[in-house]
């Protein structure tokens, strides 16, 4: 397991403010941590440079982070040339990171980099408006498209190697895609949004997993369709049903523009037209979820025979408990659901204020992190 500098700061940070003991354990260490500059000007932090060698001012700063796509990676260099003699002076010479990360925030907010966009992204989860969420997230997805640009990246596993954040963005890409339409609902821009982010996401990264592709595909065409492109929505759904017919939930999807949503007329016929086209296709997938939404269906036109025998068969045809194919909002029971699509994660504790973050982020496996960071 990969960890960058600015996630290993913000587990330490937030392990400090919920946790008493552990924020007396860093106060003893005198670790420093990102926060701690907050209240330093910008002579001070320099002047924490100078104190390890480094004569800056803001030019040869600049000169020296041009073309950098990380503060870590301009810093660990640096650090790496101090010469430090035991792992106390190792930790305070995190200084020489947290003074760039400050002054890159406050000189340079926007040149993209890893650490500034782990915050934007951090602060959108921290966010309880949607609307100020979602403009936060569509500036940190910019920032990604640099980052990929910058470093020539098209793959989204490159990318989380590449630039490994507190989320991934295999997770929060998703999260993204929700985000924009919960507030696209009421401005209809970030619907707009939403599609611009599906495009570039398909086109962009080559290796997108199926269920993945799929997911945004859902994403793409339901928001030209809540946008009033209906005819664009159509054709996407087709094409791609086409050439899967097997793609349970777009089936699902699709039937879903149709009779899902509350702030249009309910078209039901063509929604039944859909889901029980999906439903007879040999070997589609998840044909319980279809026979549900087609239970949700009958319920809704008045048909109660029907709903109990539909029922009846996507409780026979539900798999046994364990993995199975997941896709976003597609619970027919109208309390959005949201099954996503998650990579591996794990987490790992603090004792004793740990090692410096230069051995700490060569971790490679989270059973590694464990043995490094917990005492």
């Amino acid at each position: 397991m990969k960890m960058s500098w600015v996630t290993l700061d913000r587990i330490c940070d937030e392990r400090r403010l919920s946790d008493e003991s552990y924020r007396r354990l860093i106060e003893d260490s005198d670790r420093p941590l990102r926060c701690a500059a907050a209240q330093l000007s910008d002579e001070e932090l320099l002047g924490k440079l100078r104190g390890f060698g480094f004569d800056f001012d803001r030019d040869g700063l600049r000169r020296l982070c041009e073309g950098a796509l990380s503060a870590e990676e301009v810093a660990r260099p640096l650090m790496e040339s101090c010469g430090f003699r035991n792992d106390r002076e190792r930790v305070q010479g995190e200084w020489i990171w947290i003074c760039l990360v400050a002054l890159w925030q406050r000189w340079w907010p926007d040149q993209a980099c890893l650490e500034l966009v782990d915050d934007k992204i951090q602060a959108g989860y921290h966010e309880p408006d949607e609307f100020t969420r979602a403009a936060i997230w569509l500036d940190a997805w910019s920032d990604v498209l640099s980052l990929c640009d910058a470093a020539d990246i098209d793959s989204i596993d490159e990318f989380d190697d590449r630039f490994p954040m507190t989320q991934s963005l295999y997770n929060w890409g998703q999260d993204l895609q929700d985000a924009l339409w919960n507030a696209g609902l009421r401005d209809r821009a970030l619907l707009r949004a939403r599609i611009a982010v599906c495009e570039a996401a398909l086109g962009r990264f080559s290796d997108q997993d199926q269920l993945l592709v799929e997911n945004r595909r859902r994403a793409l065409a339901e928001s030209y369709f809540e946008v009033g492109e209906t005819d664009q929505a159509e054709e996407l759904f087709r094409s791609w049903l086409d050439a899967d017919p097997c793609w349970g939930f777009g089936w699902i999807g699709w039937a879903a523009c149709h009779f899902y949503c509350a702030s249009r007329p309910k078209n039901y016929a063509k929604a039944e037209v859909l889901l029980r086209q999906g439903f007879s296709v040999p070997g589609v997938r998840d044909r319980d979820a279809v026979a549900e939404w087609l239970q949700i269906l009958c319920k809704e036109t008045g048909r109660a025979s029907e709903a109990r025998e539909l029922g009846w068969q996507a409780r026979q045809l539900k798999p046994q408990p364990g993995l199975r194919s997941m896709s976003d909002r597609t619970h027919p029971d109208g309390h959005n659901a949201q099954e996503e699509v998650l990579q591996a994660s794990s987490t790992v504790g603090f004792a004793d204020a740990g090692p410096p973050l230069t051995e700490l982020a060569v971790a490679s496996s989270a059973e590694r992190a464990c043995q490094v960071l917990c005492v």
